[in-house]
């Protein structure tokens, strides 16, 4: 997901929602058995300073994982429970969000190379009309153009109705049919194919067109083709699986007077393509590495199809499941993966192949809403490249 703004008729209506009793029981204590060279790392004592001083600065809980030529580091800083006062582990697991996207891909392109589905297929052979009547350019999208944003349907999540929806129902179980009613009949952002922008909707469909291409649900055949192959143990599609007690509680400033509180139960859409993958460090770091370093989950061919970013804006190049971040494309060593925001998490999964480095980071806070919290985020983002590119 991308920014949250929410209106000050929804923050009112969030002082009164926000009012009933926590259904959440909390978060339970987790151990690291992974094997790292942490302690050995020559970056190790910089990165752990890096992790303190931001939750110093007011961000709840930070888990992070370098793996470059020198080793691995994890380390971790803050809390996965503020109230129950538990430390946040590299173990934990913690929303992923937007990384789900990255999944999907996957997902996608195997459908691709066993022939069920066609990337540069409309849409409207594989949807029933209700969709592609209702929703604009749906009629005229590619699966391609799903993929890497260019179909310029309307994205949901920017849809006060719907964070309004949320926030009377925060535990929501919600269907790709219910999410797509906020869609319905909105405008376009662009004409199909002209240039890429950000839409949740655009995964969300695409969820759908894996379901009726195949005659299976999509969150079964995510498991199947990708999380259970790779052995992730400690990787969750929420809501169609159960969290463990190793979930770290999620955060957000709801009230906008720099005191956070606990939103974990809010469910804004997940399980639905676009959202609600948790996962640890480890299980995130096993997943990039197998994708674009070792290069086993897709065939060659369709890992470079899913590399090939057609369009840029001023920060991020689009590709199939995939976005190109933190520098200038053919100027500097950029990193290949996927953000992750949602109203209580934040994610970041990248490899920076100049240098054969990944980074993993998890935090319990919204960071892409509005708060005080949202620039020290984007400090520390910053100032993590810059150490783990060194």
């Amino acid at each position: 997901m991308r920014r949250i703004y929410l209106s000050p008729l929804l923050l009112l209506f969030v002082l009164f929602s926000t009012c009933k009793k926590d259904s959440i029981s909390g978060s339970s204590v987790c151990t690291t058995l992974a094997a790292d060279s942490s302690a050995g790392h020559p970056k190790a004592s910089a990165l752990q300073t890096l992790l303190n001083e931001y939750v110093k600065q007011g961000l709840p809980g930070i888990a992070l994982l370098v793996h470059d030529s020198d080793g691995t580091f994890t380390g971790s800083a803050g809390k996965a429970d503020i109230a129950k006062g538990i430390n946040f582990e590299p173990c934990h697991v913690s929303k992923a969000a937007s990384i789900t996207k990255m999944f999907m891909g996957v997902l996608t392109l195997k459908l691709v190379e066993e022939g069920k589905l066609e990337l540069d297929k409309p849409i409207r052979d594989y949807l029933p009309s209700k969709y592609i009547s209702t929703i604009r350019n749906a009629d005229k999208a590619t699966v391609r153009q799903l993929m890497n944003h260019s179909a310029g349907i309307y994205d949901v999540i920017k849809d006060q109705g719907f964070y309004l929806a949320v926030l009377n129902n925060p535990n929501k179980r919600w269907t790709q049919d219910e999410l797509l009613e906020f869609v319905y009949r909105k405008p376009a952002q662009f004409p199909n194919g002209t240039k890429a922008q950000y839409s949740n909707t655009n995964t969300l469909l695409l969820s759908l067109v894996i379901e009726y291409a195949t005659g299976q649900k999509h969150y079964n055949l995510l498991h199947e083709k990708v999380i259970w192959p790779l052995g992730l143990t400690n990787t969750y599609y929420h809501y169609h699986d159960a969290l463990p007690p190793t979930t770290a509680q999620g955060y957000f400033d709801l009230y906008n007077n720099q005191s956070i509180v606990n939103v974990t139960n809010y469910i804004t859409g997940s399980g639905n393509g676009y959202g609600g993958l948790h996962s640890n460090v480890f299980d995130l770091y096993t997943f990039l590495d197998a994708l674009l370093v070792k290069k086993t989950l897709l065939q060659p061919a369709s890992l470079q199809q899913m590399k090939t970013f057609t369009f840029h804006d001023e920060n991020t190049g689009y590709g199939l499941g995939l976005l190109e971040k933190f520098g200038i494309k053919g100027k500097g060593n950029t990193g290949i993966g996927h953000t992750g925001r949602d109203l209580g998490y934040s994610a970041d999964l990248f490899y920076f192949e100049k240098n054969g480095t990944i980074m993993c980071f998890l935090i319990n806070y919204g960071t892409d809403g509005q708060s005080n919290l949202r620039e020290v985020f984007r400090n520390f983002e910053s100032n993590l490249v810059d150490i783990a590119l060194q």
